[in-house]
């Protein structure tokens, strides 16, 4: 089949009062589905229309009821329950009653959303309930007895399940989509990340430290560290490992080099210099073996665009190579304005970010487990900066295996299959210098599992953040440049 334009109708008072936010979400929706589409009236033909009054759209095949209020107030609305309806996972919120049929088929033969997914989708993937959220030491949150740690909430990609509804809900209407998700019509992506934290161990320090692990053999080990005979120099061992996956790998580097002093006083960033020969050596080394060097930007980079930058410069000079993606070390963005770090993001120039994650709980923080260009509210745009979520970093289910709840594998494996299901991406944050059977028991195995059981699908294309991230722009920059409309807010 060919594929066909998705001709897209909007209620016009509808876009005059929230045109940015509506715009920036069904462009969210048919962009990553791979749709093309075209704007039309209210009165024309139309695959799917967005309307207060489903009669105003006697010539839709689906008709979205829109939430006037809650466009109004998206930050008003704070999460109830997770519900299905037949295959689909979708929310209801706080004092919500939603005890009607979701879809249902008129006399027209219209299939009618009596419920306002789009909000629904806008909602989660904006992060509207996370000013709501407690915050602790480094800004994570404390989820403790919230709805989202019933039944591993991030861990659903809700927003992806709607995604894929109105995909399936139109193909069974014949439509086909432009392009597909990935290359070669792969399923889903896998992505290895690694944050170089402490590659180089502090030889009186790290013993304390290990002495402070419920470990065997802690002073053993403590004394091997102390003597050099046992350190945290992992990148062969991880690349030595990779290669029997055929996976490439991103180790994400911090550029501003911290002191132990400043460690005492609450700004924890690392101590190694990666202008030193030996960093310079690990560069070209890494880079030959088809890495990618990202930037793991400093606890306060996000503070100001000049300091930022010059860590992304100063990483570009000492690897010499291009710098096209970060995550925030301590996973620090502004705890009171995440927006404003988005947006130093695309200011520097960065192709992806992958920094919107939570520190303890395992899944996408905000239930989307393909890529994305935020929308910045304050701007009413969509961000240029593209975001790839991580939904496991190690310790989750090691130091904060409280908070998840399960068997290890079984939670990663499920993380999987959902991910494959929808399309998604599994991005993986496993630190350096945790390749230490010893030091850090299990940490490797589990991601050692993980991935043959990702490889025995088949159909999974193992890439680095830096690929994926120019992939999904060209592909983007494709649909954008075959389809009319949905301009507001880009």
């Amino acid at each position: 089949m060919n594929p066909k334009i998705i001709r897209v109708a909007i209620e016009p008072s509808l876009a005059i009062d929230y045109g940015a936010e509506i715009h920036w979400t069904l462009r969210l929706l048919l962009s990553t589905g791979g749709w093309i589409w075209r704007e039309v009236s209210i009165q024309e033909e139309a695959e799917i229309a967005f309307v207060l009054d489903p009669a105003k759209a006697p010539d839709a095949g689906l008709v979205v009821i829109a939430n006037h209020n809650a466009w109004a107030n998206p930050q008003d609305y704070r999460l109830g329950s997770l519900q299905l309806w037949q295959e689909l996972e979708f929310i209801t919120y706080k004092g919500e009653s939603f005890d009607s049929d979701l879809f249902i088929i008129d006399d027209k033969g219209r299939y009618i959303s009596q419920r306002d997914l789009l909000f629904d989708l806008f909602w989660l993937v904006t992060g509207q309930e996370e000013g709501y959220f407690t915050q602790i030491k480094h800004g994570y949150y404390d989820l403790t007895g919230t709805n989202y740690l019933q039944d591993g909430f991030f861990r659903q990609a809700i927003a992806s399940g709607i995604i894929k509804w109105f995909e399936n809900n139109l193909r069974s209407r014949h439509f086909q989509p432009y392009l597909p998700y990935w290359p070669n019509n792969k399923q889903m992506v896998a992505i290895t990340t690694h944050d170089v934290d402490y590659p180089e161990v502090v030889r009186w320090l790290e013993p304390l430290r290990i002495m402070r692990r419920p470990i065997k053999q802690r002073a053993k080990l403590a004394i091997e560290v102390l003597l050099g005979k046992r350190n945290h120099w992992r990148f062969s061992d991880w690349r030595k490992l990779e290669k029997r996956f055929e996976t490439p790998s991103v180790f994400f580097f911090v550029a501003r080099q911290g002191s132990l002093l400043e460690y005492a006083t609450k700004v924890p960033d690392t101590f190694y210099d990666i202008m030193t020969p030996v960093f310079r050596d690990i560069f070209s080394y890494l880079q030959d073996e088809g890495c990618e060097i990202g930037l793991h930007a400093s606890y306060l980079a996000y503070e100001n665009y000049e300091k930022f930058l010059a860590e992304k410069e100063k990483l570009e000079r000492a690897a010499n190579t291009v710098v096209f993606g970060n995550r925030h070390h301590y996973w620090h963005v502004s705890p009171t304005d995440i927006e404003e770090t988005l947006l130093l993001h695309e200011k520097i120039g960065l192709s992806y970010d992958s920094s919107i994650g939570h520190n303890r709980y395992t899944g996408w923080r905000r239930s989307i487990s393909t890529p994305y260009f935020p929308f910045i509210s304050k701007e009413g745009r969509e961000l240029k900066t593209l975001q790839i979520s991580t939904n496991w970093m190690d310790d989750q289910l090691f130091q904060y295996q409280a908070y998840n709840l399960g068997e290890r594998q079984t939670i990663l494996r499920e993380m999987a299959d959902r991910a494959y299901q929808y399309n998604g991406i599994f991005v993986v944050d496993i630190h350096q210098y945790c390749f230490d059977h010893e030091l850090f028991p299990d940490m490797t195995k589990q991601y050692q599992l993980l991935w043959q059981y990702l490889t025995d699908f088949k159909n999974v294309w193992f890439a680095t953040a830096k690929e994926v991230s120019q992939y999904w722009h060209s592909r983007y920059n494709q649909i954008i440049a075959n389809s009319q409309g949905l301009e507001m807010g880009k």
